[in-house]
């Protein structure tokens, strides 16, 4: 019916968050056109400023908590706040955005019969009891807790999923995303990286959380949308859920170490309590990605800093020259 253009239609929620405009971004520079949809409580417009004056670009201030009526081919479903200072601000609504955004992307995939992508996150491990994480672990979550409510509201996300697919015949596809950096992360998110970087590079003392052992796995922002896309190739019949993320493990001590040596900053390290259910371990198995999309990733972490300290001290000069 859309002999007209060969180019896919493509919808990403949350279009104008840290991955989803580094996803716009590859989807139209590899010839898509891309309906992005935010409504902009984390995401900015200047995220997406490259991209504003393509003819193959629309942007839309929506809420995917209310219902979405277009016509498109493929959705990426990224919208909600994915830091813990951001997604605690409205603990309710970030539970309404995983389960009822799931609801209404899943039924407009189902109405338009697309292929439907669904950003879920490693904190479906919780405080996990396995480690490495593999696919099949089904979790040691917190039910009322602080963080729940972005825990459990994308683990119901996925129970939606796979549901709409058994009873409907959608074609889904589940990425389980772990601990991601890069430019355009929000400077004020609360996340190591950022956090980090941001205090060394204004010379402030570097904040760690209990005594720094607990470790992370931090995959750059390129790798991770190169995951996203052989994903979504991937045949009908593979749904996932897939872990991305790089299964290099550091402590949150070499994090800061290794901010403040690239950055030669002389912040020192202060610590902190550390915040209820926060994960002491988390690391990906990546062994079905490699196996089913042929990925895994390929920036080191220094690499990346390096590129990511680049970034926020651009962002942090402009700020003072009022240049931003």
């Amino acid at each position: 019916m859309r002999s007209y253009s060969s180019r896919k239609r493509i919808l990403v929620t949350g279009g104008a968050g840290f991955l989803g405009s580094h996803l716009c971004e590859r989807l139209i520079a590899r010839g898509d056109s891309v309906l992005c949809v935010d409504n902009f409580f984390t995401g900015t417009k200047d995220n997406l400023a490259p991209l504003l004056t393509n003819p193959h670009f629309e942007l839309v201030r929506h809420d995917v908590t209310f219902p979405l009526y277009v016509e498109v081919d493929e959705i990426y479903n990224l919208a909600c706040p994915a830091s813990p200072i951001h997604y605690q601000y409205d603990p309710v609504q970030t539970t309404k955005t995983s389960v009822h955004g799931a609801i209404n992307m899943l039924g407009l995939a189902k109405r338009v019969k697309a292929k439907i992508l669904q950003a879920s996150t490693s904190e479906v491990y919780g405080d996990p009891k396995v480690h490495p994480q593999t696919e099949g672990y089904w979790g040691h979550v917190n039910p009322i807790g602080f963080r729940s409510c972005y825990d459990e509201g994308k683990r119901c996300a996925e129970t939606l999923f796979f549901d709409y697919r058994r009873q409907h015949g959608l074609r889904i596809k589940v990425a389980r995303i772990f601990n991601t950096y890069g430019p355009r992360m929000h400077p004020n998110d609360g996340r190591v990286v950022s956090n980090f970087i941001v205090q060394a590079l204004a010379g402030e003392p570097i904040t760690i959380y209990g005594e720094g052992s607990q470790t992370r796995s931090f995959c750059y922002v390129d790798d991770l949308i190169d995951g996203f896309l052989k994903l979504m190739d991937t045949p009908d019949d593979f749904t996932g859920p897939v872990n991305l993320g790089n299964p290099n493990e550091f402590t949150i001590r070499q994090l800061a170490e290794q901010v403040i040596k690239l950055t030669g900053s002389n912040s020192k390290l202060e610590f902190k309590p550390l915040p209820s259910d926060d994960p002491l371990q988390r690391q990906p198995d990546i062994s079905l990605a490699k196996e089913k999309l042929d990925w895994a990733p390929s920036i080191r972490l220094e690499q990346g800093l390096v590129k990511t300290i680049d970034y926020f001290r651009k962002m942090l000069d402009s700020a003072v020259t009022g240049t931003l």
